[in-house]
């Protein structure tokens, strides 16, 4: 497949699960309605993300699913023939949980993810994951990253390195919780925020889609800011702090290809001058 229209989601989900599966499939139907072939939904979409960061109450986290789950088949159901992306909590079978991704379409689950890198906030509610794949898909090779994970460039490096075309990056990222700011545009956690989005998509050369949560959680409020980056770190298309569908069209080949065509920095790399990364 060439050219595909690919969007990402600035919207909020709670603990009802109900309520978020129709709220997804709302999204799935204007994500269709504008022609989009990949649809990037927020981490914690099914379930709705921790309530408090500082210190997450064992009572408080989100519903835990296994990843067979009804709802799980029920949203590739709703996908049909779109791909869609969207985080949950995942049942780690009597260890714990994970803050988890999943990757489906009409045919079923087509990739996964744990999230690898846990905030201070969430080392007592989930698990770590331990890897970063790449898998095919009808719209490309993807590759997801579950917020903080986007922080640490060696994670989406590993994902480009696996072939990954488009990465999938889904959030639920608050304003600052330490150094709050009167205004949006002011806060430390938004420039980041953009800051990663951006880098990842550029050092990478790939086209990156962002989606976060809007709205309130406990004492926390999220920045939305979803949007398409391109592989040269250009926005196409955001949201901004509203709800809502960031929505770019590209030739995924073609601009790889463009952005590749004199620097190509994922071949221009030399390992052997570089540090090791293990511990």
């Amino acid at each position: 497949m060439s050219t595909i229209r690919i969007a990402a989601v600035a919207a909020h989900f709670g603990r009802d699960l109900e309520f978020d599966l129709a709220r997804i499939a709302t999204l799935i139907k204007k994500a269709r309605k504008e022609g989009a072939g990949l649809l990037v939904l927020p981490d914690a979409a099914l379930g709705g993300y921790l309530a408090d960061l500082r210190d997450p109450a064992p009572d408080g986290l989100p519903p835990a699913l296994d990843p067979d789950d009804p709802l799980i088949h029920r949203v590739a159901a709703l996908a049909a023939e779109m791909v869609v992306c969207v985080g949950y909590c995942e049942d780690a079978g009597g260890a714990g949980r994970y803050n988890a991704a999943v990757c489906v379409s009409g045919d079923g689950v087509l990739g996964r993810h744990r999230k690898v890198h846990l905030p201070a906030g969430e080392v007592t509610a989930y698990l770590p994951g331990d890897r970063f794949d790449a898998f095919d898909t009808p719209v490309g090779r993807i590759g997801m990253l579950i917020d903080y994970d986007k922080t640490f460039p060696e994670s989406a490096r590993s994902l480009a390195l696996d072939g990954a075309q488009v990465l999938a990056c889904l959030s639920a990222w608050p304003t600052s919780i330490t150094d709050s700011a009167p205004r949006m545009t002011h806060d430390r956690q938004a420039k980041l925020f953009d800051l990663y989005d951006q880098a990842r998509a550029a050092e990478n050369q790939v086209v990156l889609a962002s989606s976060n949560q809007t709205g309130a959680m406990g004492g926390m409020r999220f920045l939305g800011q979803a949007k398409v980056v391109g592989p040269g770190g250009d926005v196409l298309a955001r949201t901004w702090s509203k709800a809502g569908l960031a929505i770019a069209e590209t030739d995924l080949a073609a601009e790889l290809d463009r952005a590749r065509r004199v620097l190509h920095h994922l071949g221009e790399r030399r390992p052997d001058a570089y540090r090791e990364t293990a511990p």
